[in-house]
């Protein structure tokens, strides 16, 4: 189950030493567990971070899981990669590629529904927090331009779909939506590590392991199950899928294809999805 980049990079030429220098703002490294990870949105990036702080020794108690979403503020910002930040003023290529790294990943389907979950529906318990996208999927599928209206509704799952295909094939979307690979260093970095996020509940102690520090409880997700097989997300994926035009789907598909294949993920119609198919023999 943990995926090494050498079987994930598939077709993939790397450099020969690995390039952190080209790595976005969404790589962070922890210089005093001497590690570096790689938050893919939409992949409970928010709780490792917050683990991470705390195996850093920059926090000291677990936070609320309200207020976790403040780790990706000043709390963490010091320790991002990318132009931006200070890290890549104080360490080398060479320093960097000797700490321990990992990204961790997730089943696309999973992903893109969590993402309309959390972001643009109705939800009370998570949606609504990308608002102006929300009311922009409808104005743009419904054609609705008045103001006040647009700010009693909300999405569908089917309408989020056949918008995410038309950004796409005009643009870019926000990166909680895009092709996890967009965010990945990959091919110029080589991670010790992919997690698929499935299993994470299980792996994280090989992850403390490499890291040196003692195990460290990661905070949960909305879903009170550990089987990713009956979670929120995999449930409605599956059936919101179903519902979707086989046009829609193929488009969907196509967009984040590399996701699929450099993962090795299942379709929603296999038996034991979302898990990797290289995964499908773990127990849970």
């Amino acid at each position: 189950a943990v995926v090494s980049t050498q079987s994930t990079g598939r077709g993939l030429n790397y450099e020969e030493m690995s390039r952190w220098d080209t790595c976005g703002g969404r790589t962070y490294f922890f210089p005093k567990i001497n590690t570096i990870y790689t938050g893919v949105p939409k992949t409970g990036c928010s709780n490792w971070i917050e683990a991470l702080l705390r195996a850093e020794g920059e926090l000291k108690g677990q936070l609320d899981p309200q207020k976790v979403r403040k780790v990706h503020g000043g709390l963490s910002g010091r320790h991002r990669l990318g132009a931006s930040g200070s890290i890549l003023k104080t360490y080398t290529n060479e320093d960097l590629d000797k700490a321990f790294s990992f990204a961790v990943v997730r089943n696309p389907w999973t992903r893109m529904v969590s993402g309309f979950r959390d972001k643009v529906s109705s939800e009370e318990t998570q949606g609504g927090s990308f608002r102006g996208i929300g009311k922009g999927i409808v104005r743009m599928m419904r054609n609705i331009t008045d103001e006040r209206e647009l700010d009693k509704l909300y999405p569908t799952f089917s309408e989020f779909a056949r918008w995410l295909v038309i950004k796409q094939a005009h643009g870019s979307v926000d990166g909680h939506f895009a092709p996890q690979w967009k965010t990945l260093c990959t091919p110029r970095v080589k991670y010790d590590m992919v997690v698929p996020l499935e299993f994470s509940a299980k792996l994280i102690k090989t992850v403390w392991a490499q890291t040196g520090v003692k195990d460290i409880p990661i905070l949960s997700s909305y879903d009170k199950t550990s089987d990713p097989r009956i979670q929120s997300s995999a449930l409605k994926a599956k059936q919101w899928l179903m519902e979707i035009e086989s046009e829609t789907i193929e488009k969907l598909y196509k967009i984040y294809e590399a996701d699929f294949l450099m993962m090795n993920y299942s379709n929603f119609t296999d038996p034991n999805f979302p898990l990797p198919l290289h995964g499908r023999n773990l127990n849970l």
